[in-house]
């Protein structure tokens, strides 16, 4: 199958892995796939976006730049139209991003098959955040592309709730959430040091205040009892400087580690390495690649208690969950895990055998990907 893959990806962080890792999986399988995104896309660095992109939010006031993003479905359909004459793709597969219209627009045209992966509620989100101006028209031209979609592909069952209340009928919505390459996580990988004295509670991801892993530290410093817990948090954010600065006035700066952007090949590695996983928070809706990657790792999980991270793992089988927002819940757990070794055992196999089980995999994503395109296909040519 020929599939044309649009985007508007800005930066090489989470979204940029599933791209990749969707694309590189449907490949695999035999199909021809071309990706037409913006050229800014391919110069980022990991975890950043364009220096120009970056420049141009920073001068435009708010309301102006919406109306670029908006505006910017002009190149992108036409940069999409000459890929299309000369690709002449069998379906269009497109990761939403808000204010882009442009393969709504060219699917309509050339009747092609109309794949949409929605990985969050972007005008709610954004506004929730406030960092949205033009509310009525990021709301109108976000719920127009998701009806306008042959079948719409959000990330949990959760996010499906939400563009079904847009007016997107159900039979239209397929729940397609995180993977992971199983190959990359190898049952018998192990990054723990032999014989080493303390528990690694370790976090993958963009660190954010919301995260909590200030609590974290805080309880590390308050903890007396039991086996020492060191923290290793890989990634950046936003955070980190904070975190670094109360680390240091907790005294504990020796138990906890930042390891920086890793590339996603040493991902596996350090995620071994952890004798827990934690997650500790998580927004509503989202389908956290790290869940998935923990889970691939055969770790202990510590989760918070929601409904998207439910669809996902189940408590005292695969995870241990907590409250959302429960600090001391949270740490009761960690705390758990690190004085037993059989149970951590225990729910990491668990973890890992779902995921298998579940085929949360990305290879199982093109394959699904790939079956509803067909199905589309064979109905498109039905009705004439």
């Amino acid at each position: 199958m020929k599939i044309l893959y649009s985007h508007r990806i800005q930066s090489h962080d989470g979204q940029g892995v599933h791209l990749e890792s969707l694309v590189t999986a449907l490949r695999a399988a035999g199909h021809d796939v071309l990706v037409v995104g913006p050229p800014a896309y391919a110069k980022a660095g990991l975890g950043k976006e364009s220096s120009g992109i970056a420049r141009i939010r920073r001068l435009l006031p708010g309301f102006a730049a919406e109306l670029a993003e908006l505006a910017y479905t002009i190149p992108g359909y036409l940069r999409l139209a000459r890929a299309a004459r000369s690709f002449r793709p069998d379906v269009l597969y497109e990761r939403a991003n808000l204010f882009y219209l442009a393969g709504a627009m060219l699917a309509r045209r050339r009747r092609l098959p109309f794949l949409l992966e929605v990985n969050s509620p972007l005008a709610q989100e954004r506004s929730a955040f406030g960092q949205l101006r033009l509310r009525r028209l990021a709301r109108w031209s976000e719920h127009r592309v998701w009806r306008r979609a042959d079948r719409v592909l959000p990330v949990t069952e959760v996010l499906a709730e939400l563009v079904a209340a847009a007016g997107v009928a159900r039979d239209r919505i397929t729940v397609v959430p995180n993977g992971i390459d199983l190959a990359a996580f190898p049952p018998d990988l192990d990054g723990r040091a032999a014989g080493r004295a303390e528990i690694v509670l370790g976090f993958v991801g963009f660190v954010r205040d919301w995260h909590g892993l200030d609590a974290v530290l805080r309880s590390i410093a308050a903890s007396r009892d039991g086996p020492r817990i060191a923290l290793q948090v890989v990634g950046e954010g936003p955070a980190l400087p904070g975190l670094a600065r109360l680390a240091v006035e907790l005294g504990i700066e020796g138990q906890v580690h930042f390891t920086g952007l890793a590339e996603r090949d040493r991902i596996p590695g350090l995620v071994a390495g952890f004798d827990i996983a934690l997650q500790p928070a998580a927004v509503g809706y989202a389908s956290p690649l790290k869940v998935f990657e923990y889970m691939a790792a055969g770790r202990a999980i510590v989760a918070p208690d929601q409904p998207n991270i439910r669809e996902v793992l189940a408590h005292e089988r695969t995870a241990l969950l907590f409250p959302p927002g429960d600090a001391a819940a949270m740490w009761a757990a960690v705390a758990r895990l690190a004085g037993d070794a059989a149970l951590r055992g225990t729910l990491g196999a668990a973890a890992r055998a779902e995921a298998i089980r579940r085929d949360f995999t990305w290879a199982g994503n093109a394959r699904r990907v790939v079956e509803m395109a067909g199905q589309i296909q064979l109905a498109k040519k039905d009705n004439g």
